[in-house]
Formats: C-alpha cells, structure tokens, sequence
C-alpha cells in the first residue's frame, strides 16, 4: 500500500505513528494548521497556474490573512461537527500574546481557531475533510466576495 505524506514523514524522521491531536495546546494545532493551510493554498494555485511568484504570493496572501480565514470559519460553523466546533473554539478562545497586523482581534481569533481545527483534522489524519472544508470554505467566500 502506498504511503500517504504524513506516513512518509513518520517513517522518514522516525516519529510515532500515534498521535493524538487531544493533547496538542489550540496554539500548537493552529500553528500546524497555518502551515497546512498554507501548503494547500499554495499547492491550489501552483496547480491552476504557472503565474509569476509575486503573483501567486499575493493570491496565497490574500486567501491567508485573518480576515479570509475568519470568514471562513463563519461561513461553515454550520457545518462542522460537535467535535469540529469545540476544537475550532478551544483555538479561538487560546490566550495568544501576538497578533497579526492588520487584523482585529475578533478575526485573530478566529482565524485562530480555523487553524487549530486545521491542524486538528490533519493530525488525526481527517485529509478529505480537511480539503473540503477548505474548498468549501474559499468557494463561499469567493460567492460572498462577488454578491
């Protein structure tokens, strides 16, 4: 059978195939999850369009500020399980000491709490659900950008 990337990471690097996401503090998931999100933004666009770097930097920017993350999350709240919902508001309710420029706290926070609950569903190993809420999540938003 062939090995998914995280498997590929875990066997590469050694690491433990167990591991539970329940553990992790909201700040660590959505620091993990920033950085999912991010790959697959990036993967989205490389995909659709060999475009300039500065080009795609800016659609990848503008997908990844607070403000686009935290509408996401509002936009789907509906969706998301019990047990999405309660990993989505243990991050947005984590006590963080930084904050984004250019972003107000209410954002912050939830786009905190989208991260935590991408990180979340990639640890636990949730890839199709963790795409679709992302797509899900960008073609709302795209329908609400042009209403």
């Amino acid at each position: 059978m062939k090995e998914n990337f995280t498997e590929q990471i875990q066997r590469q690097f050694q690491l433990s195939e167990e591991i539970n996401a329940d553990v992790y503090s909201p700040l660590t998931l959505a620091f993990l999850g920033d950085n999912v999100y991010e790959l697959v933004n990036r993967t989205v666009l490389v995909s659709k369009a060999n475009a300039p770097v500065n080009k795609l930097n800016k659609k990848s920017s503008s997908l990844a500020k607070a403000a686009a993350q935290a509408e996401m999350a509002r936009l789907l709240m509906e969706d998301l399980t019990d047990e999405e919902k309660a990993v989505f508001k243990r991050g947005r309710n984590a006590k963080s000491y930084t904050m984004a420029k250019n972003a107000t706290m209410h954002d912050y926070r939830h786009a905190t709490g989208w991260e935590a609950l991408i990180g979340y569903l990639y640890l636990q190993g949730k890839y199709e659900r963790l795409v679709f809420l992302i797509c899900e999540g960008q073609k709302r938003l795209t329908k609400e950008e042009k209403v």
